[in-house]
């Protein structure tokens, strides 16, 4: 067997987008997508938004790249509004959300190195989280398919299970430096964190001087309704890894701290070559001037309820396949009573596109900025994939 040109390392579906508009996708043969996968929360206004684009295309006709060697002013501005918008006082830029994980893990145990811990190596992570997929951020996961073909693993972490505080505490030890955790576990399932359990995660790390780390790469950047998730917790963190919605679709991550976080994180502690490139702050710019909005997050607050309420009255009229909804904004679960992967596979010949997640459930992520039509128009779909799969399942099609 010839291996592909490109290394088979995805498990690709039948679609190939060739254009986007709006909350759509198309194909290369025609077949028109609903969208409420967004590029698993990357496309937060939809495909070909015009103030995005033009922003990207203003920027690459004047400067697309410089060196780090450099100081660029793009990204000062975007630093200061990200400061000015957070709990942060600095921010380190990245091209993805590993690489804003791997610096968050690093402004973590610098901070403890320099305020002479060096023996506080470990950081606490949680069962089903999801951080990436860089050496690191495997050995931040429990999870043995994420594990096994790579081990043995660096040994830097400690799993609790997620929403359980007690479990949390009894792993803090004289080697621990932090604690890493998603507001809303995605990869786990569209897993909100319980309030107690998030503040208690505070209240720890306040009490033993260790970093809270917050991976808010899926679930920050007005994907709750809040401009980042926490927010709505009545926490801050001490550092946050963020991505996917911040370049709206272009390549952007970033990890932001307090002064006191990152004091560690001195002149060749850290870097990268394309992180911070002005066609990415341009990006970043163009969405924040959007999402950042109390009227744009607010219309997603109202979005998702409409959203929530429309498939909480359609559950019960396919509750042999169905159980609930939940999460948080416009990042919504839809849990199911079997595997999820066959009916996500099943719905895209309805012109649907969602994307599976652990405890069987059903990723909607849909652009923030649908409408009323597109809510109607997903339900629709959703009944028809519904019906036809409970139909190709009863004819022994679907195993």
């Amino acid at each position: 067997m010839t291996m592909p040109a490109l290394m088979p390392t995805y498990a690709r579906c039948e679609v190939e987008p060739v254009r986007g508009e709006g909350a759509y996708l198309f194909g290369k043969d025609g077949k028109k997508y609903l969208d409420f996968a967004s590029g698993i929360a990357v496309n937060i206004l939809g495909h070909g938004h015009p103030h995005l684009t033009k922003a990207i295309q203003d920027q690459a006709a004047t400067l697309m790249h410089v060196s780090n060697l450099y100081s660029v002013p793009a990204q000062w501005e975007l630093a200061e509004r990200l400061v000015d918008l957070t709990f942060a006082d600095t921010v380190f830029f990245t091209n993805s959300g590993v690489e804003a994980f791997e610096c968050a893990a690093k402004t973590a145990l610098a901070y403890q190195h320099v305020n002479g811990h060096r023996e506080r190596n470990r950081i606490i992570t949680f069962h089903n989280a999801f951080h990436g997929r860089s050496i690191a951020a495997i050995s931040a996961t429990a999870s043995e398919k994420l594990r096994t073909p790579f081990e043995p693993l660096p040994d830097w972490c400690d799993y609790a299970p997620f929403n359980d505080l007690d479990a949390a505490k009894a792993l803090i030890t004289d080697a621990t430096a932090g604690i890493m955790v998603e507001p809303i576990q995605g990869e786990g399932g569209i897993l909100p964190a319980t309030p107690e359990f998030l503040r208690g995660l505070r209240a720890l790390c306040d009490e033993h001087d260790l970093m809270l780390i917050l991976d808010e790469v899926q679930c920050g950047v007005a994907r709750t309704g809040t401009l980042f998730a926490h927010e709505q917790y009545g926490i801050k963190p001490d550092i946050m890894a963020i991505a996917k919605g911040i370049g709206g679709g272009f390549p952007l991550g970033a990890c932001l701290a307090t002064e006191k976080a990152a004091s560690g994180m001195t002149v060749g502690t850290h870097g990268s070559t394309y992180g911070g490139n002005p066609l990415a702050m341009a990006a970043g710019m163009a969405v924040l001037d959007i999402v950042a909005k109390p009227e744009f997050l607010q219309q997603v607050r109202d979005t998702g309820e409409r959203l929530t309420a429309a498939l909480t009255q359609w559950i019960p009229n396919h509750d042999d396949l169905f159980v609930g909804v939940r999460g948080a904004g416009l990042m919504l679960g839809l849990q199911m009573t079997e595997a999820t992967r066959p009916f996500v596979n099943f719905a895209r010949q309805f012109g649907l596109l969602t994307v599976a997640a652990g405890d069987n459930v059903v990723r909607v992520l849909p652009p923030l900025n649908i409408e009323e039509s597109h809510i109607a128009e997903f339900t629709s779909k959703l009944t028809e994939a519904a019906n036809a799969y409970r139909t190709a399942k009863a004819n022994g099609e679907i195993s």
